[in-house]
């Protein structure tokens, strides 16, 4: 391609959070990333430059996952470095966003976490927010500006119905994954079942109760992200303790994968363990995980809202 050929069209920055992605989402929208450097000072400080980017509908492309506040700061600060570079637009794409588990206080005295994240990125100069199965339905309503809240499941679900083993449940390991489970379900054509679980701590949790039938069935666990692996071991057990069989298929958009997650999710009968590109593969140890890439998703919205069409086929349900 000329040099120049796509200065038109949408332009997209990525800093160091996740060059593969970055590359293949550039890839999909046929153009080049604009060139942008991170320098670290000797004390840690990040001041990252961005090329030229004056009166272009600007794209900065970052997930906030581990380490979530290095990334953080660097997402806000390439922000920053667009608007004061003269950008038209600046959209932020956080296929991840950190601290979206942080949408309620719990005791006197805490912060809220998610809030207070929507507000910088928006002081940074994010004229809106494109973010993949957030984590909490509440993004939208904490963000001062639009945004649009891509969903991974039907390239989930695709990749489910590729393989083996095929399951006969979907499985929602609390009830805060029931409607996700109910999409999946949907895409599947199987029926769901639910865990009612009790967490015991930030990394421990119990599950209680299941409600649908699961006997004899492979089941399908769905989640959007996991972190320790807590939840998912506690729903697996659940499902073996009341007849499934043992042959689990695990989905969820974010495979963050830290702390005891391989030795939680290591000995339990996981066939499949899918989950996306939003984030970098954290956990090489852990074996059995397929990665599904949300490059295509993120490219087709980008292009989308570049063009001022709807997006609704690609959006969360509600």
């Amino acid at each position: 391609m000329a040099p120049g050929a796509f200065e038109a069209g949408p332009r997209l920055v990525a800093g160091r959070a996740h060059p593969a992605l970055a590359e293949a989402v550039a890839t999909g929208l046929r153009v080049r990333p604009v060139p942008a450097q991170v320098e670290r000072f000797p004390d840690g400080e990040l001041r990252p430059t961005a090329g030229c980017v004056r009166d272009c509908d600007v794209y900065v492309l970052a997930p906030t996952g581990p380490p979530v506040n290095d990334n953080l700061v660097e997402l806000l600060l390439l922000l920053d470095a667009c608007r004061r570079g003269g950008a038209a637009r600046c959209t932020a794409v956080v296929p991840y966003l950190g601290y979206a588990r942080q949408d309620r206080r719990s005791h006197d005295g805490q912060a809220l976490g998610l809030r207070t994240v929507a507000d910088v990125i928006v002081a940074a100069g994010a004229d809106r927010l494109v973010v993949v199965d957030p984590h909490s339905s509440a993004v939208e309503a904490v963000f001062s500006v639009p945004v649009a809240t891509l969903t991974a499941v039907p390239v989930l679900a695709a990749a489910v119905r590729a393989g083996a083993p095929r399951p006969g449940v979907v499985v929602a390991p609390d009830l805060g994954a029931v409607k996700l489970a109910e999409h999946y379900a949907a895409l599947l054509g199987l029926p769901v079942a639910v865990v009612r679980k009790c967490r015991l701590s930030g990394a421990t949790v119990a599950a209680e109760e299941l409600v649908g039938a699961v006997t004899g069935l492979a089941a399908l666990v769905v989640d959007d992200m996991i972190s320790t692996g807590g939840t998912v071991e506690a729903a697996v057990q659940l499902l073996l303790r009341r007849g499934a069989a043992p042959e689990v298929t695990v989905a969820a958009t974010h495979g963050v994968f830290v702390g005891p997650a391989a030795a939680r999710l290591g000995p339990l009968p996981i066939r499949r363990l899918l989950v996306t590109d939003s984030l970098p593969r954290a956990e090489p140890s852990l074996p059995g995980v397929t990665v599904v890439s949300v490059a295509d998703l993120i490219a087709d919205a980008i292009r989308r809202l570049h063009g001022g069409q709807q997006l609704d086929d690609l959006l969360v349900r509600s």
